[in-house]
């Protein structure tokens, strides 16, 4: 392999490619290694966000007031979306300005997701970031999450990316965000003094209990860590889900007196916790509360299914949809013996040859698509409504996956023509309005040694330099990686 092909490989299949006026690297594997080192996880955009994070009860509280008042109109949940985006006067002052704050307080989030990735120094460390985060995925779909979602990957993704796999871990799926996007922080262990004092009041005609909710045990084994493969049993998620009862979010209703806080918002209200030891796929736990469900985590953590779950994940972003089996083994073994270093698993995946295959081996999804064009134009900084506007254009925004199983990593899921034709569409907008000059030598060095000749032929016939830079950015190079 030439060395202007493996810069092209570290630019483009490990990053999100070159940013316009940047020196091509001359160490590739190098360029990515200090990555490891360079990445600031907290840089300051994200220092300066404004932060609701912790305030997730009253968060809810908004949401209740939404859903009495759309009860109240007997609205639907599109009609009633639509009045708030109106102005609708039906709708009270305070409860339309919270949802539409919602909405900007997202978009706002989006962006500066997407400007870091465009301008950032170490992309191949953003692209782990939006890897790791689409792996323990949550959702703005879900009421209760907008302000939270960003947080969940600022707070819980980017300080743990080359940190252990056990600690990111606990950190997302105890985050408020994963909390309510799976009904964790309603989730009430059967037999706990809180169920026991809903069942009085039921008897005496109030509200029914809620009980234990599955959800988010089910997703930590077949999601986030096991595999859906990974030898697990019906009896293993209710005895999982059972642990995690009590543990929900701050500022909660009346039940918040007795809540100890936990990080970003957390909280675990232990009269809502299931009592008594758990046995959890062979392993026995002792009853200790909210260590109860920590100490299960590091177990799945460190659980060779695990290991071979997130290698075959990481292998496929990287080296093809159908990857390498010895790749995969590489991958496995390193997790297994490094005990879940992700610094160490991603030194083995840039070392690995199986990474650095000639041709391209995947199809770029929408959003890494869009941040590698921004790269290559040096659009820096679009607003908000711009940003949000693009990705829901070409059909992935952030936060938005449409299951806790995140955006799909196939490319059968991303290639279709109407997917093509709107990233056409926009990148002639974008064309537009950039400037186009010297456009050949732009592509040459964003895609050192690997721009074919058919792409050079259209970038010559191309009426114009916004023309063909239009063209190039809809290019095999671009498309692919």
């Amino acid at each position: 392999m030439t060395q202007d092909l493996s810069a092209n490989i570290a630019l483009n299949r490990f990053g999100y490619g070159l940013l316009r006026g940047e020196s091509v690297p001359s160490d590739p594997r190098g360029y990515l290694l200090r990555q490891i080192d360079r990445f600031d996880p907290s840089p300051a955009a994200i220092a300066a966000r404004e932060d609701v994070s912790h305030k997730p009860g009253e968060i809810l509280q908004m949401l209740r007031t939404m859903r009495r008042e759309r009860q109240r109109s007997a609205a639907s949940d599109a009609s009633m979306m639509s009045a708030m985006e109106s102005g609708d006067e039906a709708i009270p002052a305070e409860v339309r300005q919270s949802y539409q704050r919602a909405g900007e307080f997202l978009r706002s989030d989006i962006a500066l997701r997407t400007n870091l990735a465009v301008g950032s120094a170490t992309p191949f460390a953003e692209r782990l970031v939006h890897f790791w985060s689409n792996h323990f995925s949550v959702s703005a779909q879900k009421p209760g999450t907008h302000y939270l979602v960003a947080s969940h990957e600022f707070d819980t993704i980017r300080p743990h990316v080359f940190g252990r796999f056990s600690d990111m871990l606990k950190a997302a799926v105890l985050h408020p965000a994963m909390l309510i996007y799976l009904d964790q922080f309603q989730s009430v262990g059967p037999n706990s003094r809180f169920m026991q004092m809903r069942r009085r009041r039921q008897r005496q005609g109030g509200g029914g209990p809620q009980g234990l909710n599955e959800n988010l045990a089910r997703e930590i084994f077949e999601l986030h860590t096991l595999g859906v493969d990974g030898g697990y049993s019906q009896a293993d998620v209710t005895e999982l889900a059972r642990a995690l009862t009590g543990w929900t979010i701050s500022g909660i209703g009346r039940a918040a007196r007795f809540a100890e806080d936990k990080p970003h918002g957390a909280a675990y209200l232990a009269p809502a916790h299931e009592l008594g030891s758990r046995q959890i796929m062979g392993r026995s736990y002792r009853d200790s509360g909210a260590d109860q469900a920590i100490s299960v985590l590091d177990d799945l953590a460190r659980h060779p299914s695990t290991a071979k779950f997130i290698a075959t994940k990481l292998a496929r972003h990287f080296a093809g949809d159908e990857p390498p089996q010895s790749l995969v083994s590489k991958l496995e073994t390193d997790f297994v013996e490094s005990g879940g270093d992700l610094a160490s698993l991603t030194r083995t995946l840039i070392d690995a040859p199986e990474a650095w295959t000639p041709d391209a081996v995947k199809y770029r999804a929408p959003f890494e698509w869009l941040v590698s064009v921004l790269r290559l134009t040096r659009v820096t900084n679009l607003n908000a409504r711009r940003l949000s506007g693009a990705l829901d254009q070409i059909g992935q925004l952030p936060w938005r996956a449409p299951s806790p199983a995140g955006y799909d990593d196939l490319e059968g899921s991303w290639a279709g023509p109407d997917a093509l034709f709107r990233r056409v569409e926009l990148a002639e907008r974008i064309a537009r309005n950039v400037p186009a000059d010297d456009v050949l030598d732009q592509a040459n060095s964003a895609f050192p040694g690997a721009l074919s000749d058919h792409t050079r032929t259209w970038l010559s016939r191309a009426e114009s330099a916004n023309q063909a830079l239009g063209l190039l950015l809809v290019s095999p190079e671009m498309m692919r990686r």
